[in-house]
């Protein structure tokens, strides 16, 4: 047995990455909003189909755009996840708003309708979707209790950058859409993520935002003869030589695609038949969603098992992690917001969930050898 190790997750390498990198360090634009953001903003236009696409520092910078473009205060509400990162809550928390964690769904992983539905007051001003692994939410349910209630829909689509519900593209179904492009994600710069925007008014007022609260952006466009303050914001814009890396990246985002689908279609295939021998439910994507190959999980029947799985696949060079720990229970999550009902689902599926290595690169051999190791545990 080899004895290399196989990791987890390791960043593409595009071709054109370096040469547009010295391309920007010879000209005398190296802060944002150069050649290389604008055509890398088309790009993500062009795979997303939303109407307007802002690049920013990080996902996180989007979610904490969405929360001031939606005037997010203290005596509002907004429902999010308990199973999720950390930005999807602490950005909505910083505006001051309160977060209430809602369970989800144990097939998926995603944001539960039901769980939505109960957690729903007169101060709910906005629900947060993550679409895990890039598989869409139950989004028609969600739409629905939005168009009822009147509350916006911000998709933190950090895993989802070319998956689709339905056939319409994750990131632009909502009021507003987030993207991420660190190193760990399919298409990555480093640091880096996006706003989408399907709202004129809305992408208005987001560019001065992203721009410390200036109208900088007309006034490269030459629609003003000068920029001043006009409204709250901050350093939300990424300089052009992340903006050039991410442009090189996605030059190739079909082929970073079809290397990922590869490898989840081979553990798919590979372990359908020892997950039904263990009792191990594999990652399932719904009939009428795309998704994206960003992760591919399973899930032991206990928490017991899943460190034991972990430490079996470790001791032969396998890192396969586990993944969030539920907010809801965090100590921020206890002080910054509040839990109508148990979510009990994303402590089960937090404690039973194994991500195994999964990038564009992994040889036909690393991939063997992960379903090896994974099948040679007994349940």
């Amino acid at each position: 047995m080899s004895t290399d190790r196989v990791i987890f997750s390791r960043p593409f390498r595009a071709r054109r990455e370096l040469a547009n990198l010295e391309a920007v360090l010879a000209s005398d634009h190296s802060h944002g909003d150069g050649q290389f953001t604008a055509a890398a903003t088309e790009k993500l236009k062009t795979i997303t189909a939303a109407p307007h696409a802002l690049l920013t520092t990080s996902c996180t910078s989007a979610l904490e755009m969405a929360g001031l473009l939606l005037e997010l205060g203290p005596d509002d509400e907004v429902i999010v996840p308990s199973f999720a990162f950390t930005s999807t809550a602490t950005s909505m928390a910083l505006r001051g708003a309160t977060c209430v964690f809602a369970d989800i769904d144990p097939e998926t992983g995603n944001l539960d309708p039901e769980s939505v539905a109960a957690a729903v007051t007169e101060r709910t001003k906005a629900v947060v979707v993550i679409h895990y692994g890039g598989v869409a939410a139950e989004m028609d349910r969600l739409l629905a209790l939005a168009n009822t209630h009147g509350f916006a829909i911000v998709e933190d689509n950090a895993h989802g950058l070319g998956g689709s519900w339905r056939g319409r593209p994750l990131g632009t179904i909502g009021t507003l859409g987030t993207l991420s492009f660190h190193d760990t994600k399919n298409v990555h710069c480093g640091e880096g993520g996006a706003l989408l925007l399907t709202d004129e008014i809305l992408m208005a007022r987001a560019e001065i935002i992203r721009e410390k609260g200036t109208d900088r952006a007309r006034f490269l466009r030459g629609a003003v003869d000068k920029y001043s303050w006009q409204d709250i914001g901050s350093s939300y814009l990424p300089s052009e030589l992340n903006a050039a890396v991410l442009d090189a990246q996605l030059d190739e985002f079909d082929t970073i695609q079809a290397g990922r689908h590869q490898v989840w279609d081979a553990y798919a295939a590979g372990l359908s038949d020892w997950a039904r021998r263990n009792d191990i439910r594999l990652m399932t994507v719904p009939a009428d969603r795309a998704h994206t190959a960003h992760l591919y999980y399973l899930r032991t029947p206990t928490e017991e098992r899943r460190d034991q799985l972990i430490a079996h696949l470790g001791a032969r060079g396998i890192s396969a992690p586990f993944h969030y720990v539920p907010l809801d229970s965090s100590p921020a999550g206890l002080k910054l917001g509040r839990t109508p009902q148990p979510c009990v689902r994303s402590a089960e599926f937090s404690g039973t969930v194994v991500r195994l290595p999964l990038w564009p690169d992994l040889t036909a051999a690393q991939v063997a050898r992960v379903v090896e190791a994974v099948t040679d545990f007994t349940v």
